[in-house]
């Protein structure tokens, strides 16, 4: 059996309230119409929603199980709501965007200011996510156009290198290592090193810099991400090894910067769907942000970049 529109709105209600009561207040109607209704519903399902005990509706395994598809018609009908207001709003369009938190917070925001002062009437809207809800945002069609800094597969998304840094050490002002013009892993063994987990991106790529090396990486705080390592190293908690994107984002004078001999090299890279073109307005953005890292200095190495209709039209994954 189907249920109606009617029916799985009474259902959220009961699910996301937690009782009838709360769902009449929450659809503007009776208690008993809503009790009916859902009575109603379980009749013709075949099997119960709710568990009633000693006068509270506990949610069977079932009816959890259905609400999580719920909540997914809930969100592409949100979806369609804001497009309808974006829609009459009369814009000249709409352009959605998100980043890693390295590139996002200072990167970003300067292709952005820089893109909207040709682009008055365009709307921006901007996210700096963890990978994994970065990519599923482009997947469900909900951003155009995804910058990261570490490497992104997925059979359906298209990445495109458009700008590089290196990892670099960061220490206090004061800082033995700050009067060395040029570091080695060795260099930074005698000191409290604020690193990540072995099973992060960031993490890894250290750990290889150390293996590379043939020294053990003893981590004295554990972070999540560079923007914790650099507020840690500020704090005069010890020393970190971070992206220079993530350097570039904070206040001038806060640390010491130091080059790594060897160190790693992060490639910032376009993300988009390979199912969707991307509009004029992500083109325009595209090149935007590329003229946006060659005046930061985080240009591609020579040899490198390709147009974005190049590698986009083409629908291949440079490598």
């Amino acid at each position: 059996m189907l249920l109606n529109l009617r029916q799985i709105e009474v259902f959220r209600a009961v699910m996301t309230t937690g009782s009838i009561s709360g769902a009449a207040k929450l659809l503007f109607v009776s208690q008993p119409a809503v009790s009916r209704l859902l009575a109603h519903t379980e009749q013709r399902l075949g099997f119960s929603l709710f568990e009633r005990i000693k006068g509270r509706l506990y949610p069977t395994p079932e009816a959890r199980q259905l609400f999580r598809e719920v909540e997914h018609v809930y969100a592409g009908v949100r979806r369609v709501g804001e497009l309808a207001g974006e829609l009459a709003e009369r814009r000249s369009g709409i352009l959605h965007v998100v980043s890693s938190p390295s590139i996002g917070h200072m990167l970003i925001p300067l292709a952005i200011t820089a893109f909207r002062a040709a682009h008055e009437d365009v709307k921006v809207t901007f996210q700096a996510l963890a990978f994994r809800p970065l990519t599923q945002m482009l997947l469900d069609n909900r951003a155009e156009l995804g910058v990261v800094i570490l490497p992104a597969q997925h059979p359906n998304l298209i990445a495109q290198p458009i700008g590089e840094a290196r990892l670099v050490c960061i220490c206090p002002y004061n800082h033995p290592l700050a009067h060395r013009a040029m570091l080695t892993i060795e260099d930074l063994l005698p000191y409290p090193l604020i690193s990540y987990g072995a099973d992060t991106p960031f993490g890894s790529l250290v750990e290889q810099m150390y293996q590379e090396a043939g020294q053990p990486r003893r981590v004295a705080v554990e972070v999540s991400s560079p923007q914790n390592a650099c507020s840690l190293v500020q704090a005069g908690a010890g020393i970190a090894i971070v992206d220079q994107f993530s350097v570039r984002s904070r206040t001038s004078g806060e640390f010491v910067v130091r080059p790594i001999a060897q160190s790693k090299v992060l490639t910032a890279s376009l993300l988009q769907s390979r199912f969707e073109p991307l509009s004029q307005l992500a083109q325009a953005f595209v090149d935007t942000l590329r003229a946006t890292m060659r005046e930061q200095g985080f240009e591609l190495a020579s040899g490198q970049t390709r147009s974005a209709g190049q590698a986009l039209e083409s629908g291949q994954t440079p490598a």
